[in-house]
């Protein structure tokens, strides 16, 4: 007896009502196509955001309490996808690049981020309603309420594009737009400094709202003159209050701290890098953005330790001609955001990018966020310009992501130079240097002033400590003119306000050689410093389409190498003589290192595969009657909706290739025969 099973997903609707459903499977496969329409409809971020909160991807935190902003909880597949993210990460830099992973402590002394330049630097600039009070970010209300112009400028001219579906619940986080047109002069001018916003000071903020009239756009209220607002949280440590500490708001001074225990482990060469992944914490002032914004989350920061004379790359022939689009800072400060796709390798080469160590990193940055499957039209390097720049940054770059928000930063990579070891160093009086052996010794000569301590103390009292001091901080020009004047007699140095005499008995000046077999230096870092959060929530917007079909069919076309779920198992029947081929495969994908979920609900394998392509499981496989007489079983593809068949352990090898890597679904058809949804069962 031949009996034919229903097509999974793809064949479960819009079929002619006049054939039958055993027809239905002949004709939905006949017009199987391997192309799929993923701009069918435009991008709805209520959809979206409805099917992350539905799927549980990620919720308010506290929310039965009422939630506070900038507090995330991530559910099951959330925090599945931010693990594969996270293990993704460390294959491709701590493993690639033989990195030496750290976990430093969350809570700091204050003293730390004090000397760091934090509890003096660390802040953003706010602005407060007149008359409500209500603070907002002030560079984020300019950006907010031009583009809002802009948009409705747009709209007057007949030029907006598709409004995207607004949830009302949330439509007070965003200005809405008027249609207004501007005068040419004024769009030119707003684009301009939107283009420069992130390069103004706090002060010139102040002056940008009262120039252009920009208000709460919730109230319409004026704002008062920007203040500086500190993003660190403030604590204490032990019982008595009395030794202040703060949340880390990055994991990087825990890297510098350890840095002689790290080049010690690294047999004292470099270069070398640490990593480490963490928690981190920023006291936001008016977080309104998801997951873009919030005020604890999950890093991940690379300290590269160089040579300042030589910041060249070992590897950095691997990358050089890998092309990224560029922003640097003199197109920004001409009033331009226009990218330039550029090779690394010119980028270093021209001076754009400072230095090979940096444009490595650029390079594998770039390949690290595609591979997790972002866009990379939507991808730019944005150099940052002068104001911007972080206090200690001698270069830096910021890979942004284009979603529904705009261009966000994602990733930021900064030349530190040698700031922050050289300011622990001083605070401390440890020695945080590199002792390098020199293959040829370098020999020198110079002037050395050399006391008679007994002569001196016993004729200038007091004064000797003070004398020795200020000869001993004398350049070479400085010794010269003292050893003259000493050859005459006598001289005369002026010390807090009084003149002392020297004398040859009491000092002399002599050229001496010096060979030196060891050179000391500090090295200088370069950090790149990873959002994991954001990296997330963009990847689930590039990742997000609808069915060309059916509009309220979402699918997350998620990798699989970051998908939380690699592979569903659908059993046909709950029947229990299904049970043992249910376990047989799902215990054959656990060995093979996939990780799969059973779903034997009683819905029906359509609804099954569409709550799953939500939840971006990349394949399905199915298990019917057919599988418990003829041991086959079906593969189903999660975007062309395609399905293959083979016998279980080579669907099975198939698909463990699949989920590493080692092919792709083109091979796939090859390897299994195509599922025409007939099965002979007896």
């Amino acid at each position: 007896m031949r009996v034919r099973f229903r097509a999974l997903q793809r064949h479960s609707a819009h079929f002619p009502p006049s054939l039958t459903r055993a027809h239905s499977v002949r004709f939905a496969h006949s017009n199987m196509s391997n192309e799929v329409n993923k701009s069918a409809h435009p991008f709805d971020k209520s959809r979206l955001d409805a099917l992350l909160n539905r799927r549980f991807f990620y919720a308010p935190a506290f929310e039965i309490y009422g939630g506070v902003a900038g507090l995330y909880d991530y559910g099951p597949p959330g925090s599945s996808l931010q693990a594969n993210i996270i293990a993704e990460w460390r294959k491709h830099f701590i493993i690639e690049d033989h990195m030496l992973e750290l976990d430093t402590t969350i809570m700091t002394p204050a003293p730390v981020f004090e000397t760091s330049g934090h509890v003096a630097r660390f802040a953003d600039w706010m602005v407060k309603d007149t008359k409500t009070g209500d603070v907002l970010r002030a560079d984020h209300l300019v950006k907010n309420v031009l583009e809002a112009r802009l948009a409705g400028d747009r709209e007057a001219r007949g030029l907006a594009a598709q409004t995207q579906k607004v949830d009302e619940k949330k439509s007070k986080k965003k200005v809405k737009s008027v249609a207004v047109q501007l005068a040419d002069e004024k769009v030119k001018e707003y684009e301009t400094i939107l283009a420069q916003l992130d390069n103004f000071s706090g002060p010139e903020i102040g002056e940008l709202c009262r120039k252009h009239d920009l208000r709460n756009p919730d109230t319409d209220n004026e704002v008062g003159e920007p203040q500086e607002f500190n993003l660190m949280f403030a604590s204490s440590i032990g019982p008595t209050g009395q030794h202040p500490g703060y949340l880390r708001p990055e994991t990087a001074q825990g890297h510098f701290l350890n840095f002689s225990r790290l080049l010690e482990f690294n047999n004292g060469r470099i270069p070398f890098a640490s990593a480490q992944i963490g928690r981190s914490f920023r006291n936001e002032i008016s977080p309104r953005a998801g997951l873009l914004r919030v005020r604890e989350f999950t890093m991940g920061e690379i300290e590269h330790y160089v040579d300042p004379a030589d910041k060249r790359h070992d590897h950095f022939h691997e990358v050089r001609h890998i092309v990224l689009s560029l922003l640097d800072r003199h197109v920004q400060t001409a009033g331009s955001t226009a990218v330039t796709p550029m090779s690394i390798g010119e980028a270093v080469d021209r001076g754009i990018v400072a230095n090979e160590t940096l444009g490595y990193f650029l390079a594998r940055i770039n390949l690290f966020l595609i591979n997790l499957g972002i866009n990379p039209k939507r991808l730019r390097f944005r150099q940052h310009m002068a104001n911007e720049m972080a206090h200690y940054a001698a270069d830096c770059w910021d890979a942004e992501i284009e979603n529904s928000s705009g261009w966000t930063e994602c990733v930021g990579c900064a030349d530190r130079s040698a700031y922050d070891l050289t300011v622990h160093s001083a605070r401390t009086g440890q020695s945080l240097v590199v002792r390098q052996a020199l293959k040829e010794p370098i020999i020198t000569e110079k002037e050395v002033p050399e006391f008679n301590k007994k002569a001196l103390g016993k004729t200038l009292g007091r004064d000797a400590g003070l004398v020795q001091k200020i000869v001993g901080e004398m350049d070479e020009a400085q010794l010269l003119k003292l050893k003259g004047e000493l050859s005459q007699g006598l001289t005369k140095i002026s010390a807090e306000g009084k003149e002392i005499t020297l004398t040859p008995e009491l000092l002399s000046i002599e050229r001496k050689t010096f060979k030196q077999s060891i050179r000391e230096f500090i090295p200088n870092v370069i950090e790149p410093s990873f959002g994991f959060g954001r990296i997330l929530y963009t990847l689930l917007e590039h990742s997000f389409w609808c069915r060309e079909q059916d509009a309220e069919r979402g699918v997350l076309s998620l990798p699989p190498v970051v998908a939380p779920t690699k592979v569903l198992i659908v059993p046909l029947s709950a029947k229990e003589e299904f049970d043992p081929l249910v376990q047989e495969v799902s215990t054959k994908l656990r060995k093979a290192g996939i990780f799969s979920r059973v779903d034997d609900s009683n819905t029906s394998i359509g609804k099954r595969y569409a709550r799953n392509d939500e939840l971006g499981t990349p394949f399905g496989v199915t298990l019917d009657f057919a599988s418990v007489q003829n041991r086959t079983m079906t593969l189903r593809e999660r975007d062309t909706t395609d399905q293959l068949i083979g016998s279980i352990d080579d669907v099975i090898a198939v698909v463990t290739d699949l989920v590493q890597g080692g092919m792709n679904w083109a091979d796939a058809c090859q390897r299994l025969a195509v599922y025409d949804g007939v099965q002979a069962v007896d």
